[in-house]
């Protein structure tokens, strides 16, 4: 064999090796990546679902996307959407509490709130099995002296576009687009189809600006933020409340 055919087979064999490293780098891993010094990251949150006609095209849409998102469900809808919650943990996305009836919990007795959350969970473990569901407040409403009762961290949220009020695609969106930054916690809801719709748009537009999604969870982890039980977190950036 002539020399400038090894070297054509050497190029070829290096170039071959290239290609399988990149194929195998870009495969998703099991593990939270440390921050990128250029990383975007923000966590997307939905509450008040699950229901089959939107939250179903919400979880296909996430899935066309690669994002991951975090579900603060109703114990009184979870019940009757099990095939809903399995779908959610199935595709990765971090699902957490928000209360059995969507309650006040700040103008509750200790045992009503107590109630609330348990309920609510047992349907969880139940369906999904054992695991730390975190708690987002029905409207961001908890005493302080009521922390103390909760046996997981709450969540609330640093970017709210008041889906439930406006439902315009349009102004939801802008709403997110002109106001987010890197490690925000999006607040929108799962009910509602102008909601549905502009959380894919903007989860294109981001992810054409590079950002990721990633849960709650993931977020705080990249942040170097360990969340406590007891304790009320707006974003790993931007403690205090989300109101």
């Amino acid at each position: 064999m002539k020399k400038y055919q090894y070297g054509y087979l050497l190029c070829s064999l290096l170039f071959s090796l290239c290609i399988l490293a990149i194929i195998q780098n870009a495969e998703p891993s099991d593990e939270t990546a440390a921050v990128c010094p250029n990383g975007k990251y923000v966590a997307l949150t939905f509450d008040d679902g699950p229901r089959a006609d939107t939250t179903i095209p919400l979880l296909d849409g996430l899935r066309q996307r690669g994002a991951r998102v975090t579900f603060f469900v109703l114990g009184s809808l979870a019940e009757w959407n099990e095939d809903i919650l399995l779908r959610m943990a199935e595709d990765g996305h971090q699902i957490g509490q928000h209360t059995y009836s969507h309650v006040a919990l700040e103008n509750q007795r200790d045992w009503m709130l107590r109630q609330e959350l348990t309920r609510t969970e047992q349907i969880l473990q139940r369906v999904l099995g054992e695991g730390d569901y975190w708690l987002r407040p029905p409207y961001g409403l908890i005493s302080e002296r009521q922390y103390a009762l909760c046996e997981t961290p709450l969540i609330t949220w640093s970017v709210d576009p008041e889906d439930w009020k406006s439902r315009d695609c349009e102004k939801i969106k802008k709403a997110v687009l002109t106001s987010v930054q890197s490690g925000d916690v999006i607040l929108m809801h799962d009910i509602y189809e102008s909601s549905v719709e502009a959380a894919l748009e903007i989860v294109d537009a981001l992810q054409r600006q590079g950002y990721n999604f990633v849960t709650v969870r993931e977020l705080m982890e990249l942040y170097g933020v360990t969340p406590a039980a007891g304790e009320l977190y707006r974003s790993p950036l931007k403690p205090g409340r989300g109101y």
